[in-house]
């Protein structure tokens, strides 16, 4: 705040003493007024290019410099004789000119900035290398276990728009969304401390997308990245338009132990199945195992057969036929003893 009030007052004098004092008016507020506005056409300037990537802005300022030097070259060729153009016309070619070249030298620079980086050996966030986390794999929280476990390292990035939804969640009125919302920033908290990777917080937004996924899309077109989610539907519509993803919930069926028809395992009958006389048990991962003839044995160990395996996008189901308790098992060997 001090330093915009500097610059205001800078303004300000400024352009009172340069305009006002110029023309005889030294009480008039013209030069005043200028002054201030002008001073916030400089703050509103500020505030975009706080938004803009370093990266753009340096590429964005050295292409107008290569445009403008291109524009004095053919300015001076128009200076000399032998053209066919008016000389009232000149200066107007020459101005022209001006504008065109540091318009195309600013908008080419920003854009291929990224280019440059690439083929100038800087592929620290090449198309490989460029991972972005959504909202859903932060509060999820699977993603900290990954990194903590060394298999994924490197610059991670979250862009700003994620962080401003992960406290608007977390501000919730709702408590369930509010410790969800915490619990996210909890997680980015424990990752930053990790140091196996670097969490880096992107400023580049879109302002004309409204949607948060839609925004992550762009983003990762814009750089060449994939997006890191467990989000269904952001994962389809990232498919749609070619932006890779990786996605922590195959990324956790991959790992999950395989299981073959005919295999016997011992389980804990949880639930009744929706089906008659089914039965319903877990895995310590999560993983569903649809019991057939088990319903009566709800809160017992049993014995099943796995007979199949259902692989689908939300998780893996196994079904499987009631084979015996684990007390019937034992009952043999208890009997012999007696």
């Amino acid at each position: 705040m001090l330093a915009r009030f500097i610059l205001t007052l800078a303004c300000v004098l400024g352009t009172y003493f340069i305009i006002d004092g110029s023309y005889g008016f030294p009480w008039s507020l013209g030069g005043l007024l200028l002054g201030l506005l002008l001073a916030l056409f400089i703050i509103k300037i500020e505030q975009i290019l706080k938004k803009i990537p370093l990266g753009s802005i340096l590429g964005g300022t050295g292409g107008m410099m290569v445009g403008l030097l291109i524009a004095l070259l053919l300015v001076d060729d128009l200076s000399f004789g032998g053209n066919k153009f008016s000389p009232r016309v000149i200066p107007w070619l020459c101005a022209l000119l001006t504008v065109v070249m540091g318009y195309l030298g600013l908008v080419l620079g920003a854009a291929k900035v990224a280019e440059l980086n690439y083929w100038g050996g800087n592929k620290a966030q090449t198309d490989q290398d460029v991972r972005i986390l959504d909202t859903s794999v932060i509060i999820d929280g699977r993603i900290a276990d990954v990194c903590d476990a060394g298999f994924m390292r490197g610059v991670l990035m979250v862009p700003r728009f994620v962080l401003e939804e992960l406290q608007y969640v977390a501000d919730a009125s709702d408590s369930i969304r509010r410790s969800r919302g915490r619990r996210g920033l909890d997680i980015l908290n424990r990752m930053q401390k990790s140091t196996g990777i670097k969490i880096e917080i992107v400023d580049q937004d879109f302002p004309k997308i409204k949607a948060v996924d839609a925004k992550l899309v762009a983003l990762a077109k814009q750089l060449n990245g994939k997006i890191v989610t467990n989000d269904f539907n952001l994962n389809k519509v990232a498919e749609l338009q070619g932006v890779g993803i990786l996605n922590i919930n195959l990324l956790a069926n991959a790992m999950k132990p395989v299981v073959l028809p005919g295999e016997m395992m011992t389980v804990k009958i949880i639930k009744e199945g929706k089906e008659p006389g089914q039965g319903v048990a877990y895995l310590d991962d999560g993983t569903m195992i649809i019991v057939e003839n088990a319903q009566k044995y709800q809160g017992t160990t049993v014995i099943v057969t796995v007979t199949s395996v259902l692989q689908t996008t939300a998780g893996r189901m196994i079904f499987s036929e009631f084979k015996e308790t684990v007390g019937e098992r034992e009952a043999p060997s208890g009997s012999d003893k007696g």
